[in-house]
């Protein structure tokens, strides 16, 4: 493997300082798991690596009970998503998408930025952020930046961030009361493996429990970054919430969806796995949402 000088910065502004000194020399790492690899393969070729980890501590997700806002630290692994019982509790979209991401030992060291500055369509932690509608937050020379976390992604292994800008963070905002999520990781086994398709929804209902308040709906793999179904969305919002109304908005995704024939699986099969899926999803967003009406809480 090509030779290369590791450097440890104590704050964001020390490495983005070092970034700027090296330039394309440079690559800034955090858990390590998909730029090694990279750099095995011989993909990438960094004379320096600028560590991240140590620069912010990796709090597990967090709540912020004013605002009512979860945030999720970059630098969090997705271990520490996977067994947070917050996540669990009220954003079990986010525990579907990160449990099955590689092995335990992977989860134990890649983290959550890693998986959305990486930027590939099959990104699992994408997903579930996008159908929550999630920001990510930027710091860099100029100072800090919000985007929305679906216009994040630019193209295939592109994100929207500048000359040596790191991503901190992502908010999610405040859960709709009577919200219900789900995500599933489509392929020939569960883990260990690029999906063939992500899913993940969201249905907020209203205080009758049959009517939809607010639907999201997002697909991995369906696109060359993840995109939102929004036409399929919209569908939802104002009906009542059953697998027939659900089937329905399944096809329109589908039909939203830019899939495309690849090694994975040929483009009329994921087309129609994507309405097959966003159903399915649906139904258990539905019945969680059900759940926590009869709780009190939020996402369970």
């Amino acid at each position: 493997m090509r030779k290369f000088t590791y450097l440890v910065p104590k704050t964001l502004d020390e490495a983005i300082s070092l970034y700027q000194s090296y330039g394309e020399r440079a690559k800034y790492i955090a858990g390590g798991t998909d730029v090694l690899v990279k750099i095995k393969e011989g993909k990438l070729a960094p004379d320096y690596l600028i560590s991240l980890k140590h620069i912010i501590s990796q709090d597990r997700p967090f709540l912020n009970h004013e605002t009512g806002e979860l945030y999720v630290g970059a630098f969090v692994t997705h271990r520490m998503i996977e067994t947070s019982p917050l996540v669990q509790a009220h954003y079990p979209i986010l525990y579907d998408a990160v449990k099955n991401i590689g092995s335990v030992q992977i989860r134990n060291v890649a983290t959550i930025g890693g998986n959305l500055v990486n930027a590939v369509p099959s990104a699992d932690g994408a997903i579930p952020l996008i159908t929550l509608d999630g920001k990510a937050n930027i710091y860099g020379a100029k100072g800090q930046r919000s985007v929305d976390l679906l216009r994040f992604f630019l193209g295939p292994g592109q994100c929207d961030l500048e000359r040596g800008e790191i991503l901190t963070e992502v908010v999610v905002p405040r859960l709709l009361p009577r919200t219900g999520s789900a995500y599933i990781k489509h392929g020939r086994r569960e883990a260990m493996e690029l999906p063939m398709l992500g899913v993940g929804v969201l249905l907020s209902l209203e205080a009758d429990m049959e009517t939809c308040a607010k639907a999201g709906i997002s697909l991995g793999v369906a696109a060359p970054t993840p995109i939102r179904a929004l036409q399929a969305e919209k569908h939802l919002v104002g009906k009542t919430i059953n697998e027939e109304t659900l089937a329905e908005a399944g096809k329109i995704a589908g039909e939203e969806s830019k899939v495309r024939d690849s090694i994975r699986g040929v483009a009329w099969y994921r087309r129609e796995m994507v309405a097959v899926l966003v159903t399915r999803m649906g139904m258990k967003a539905l019945e969680r949402a059900s759940r926590n009406a009869e709780v009190g809480m939020g996402n369970k």
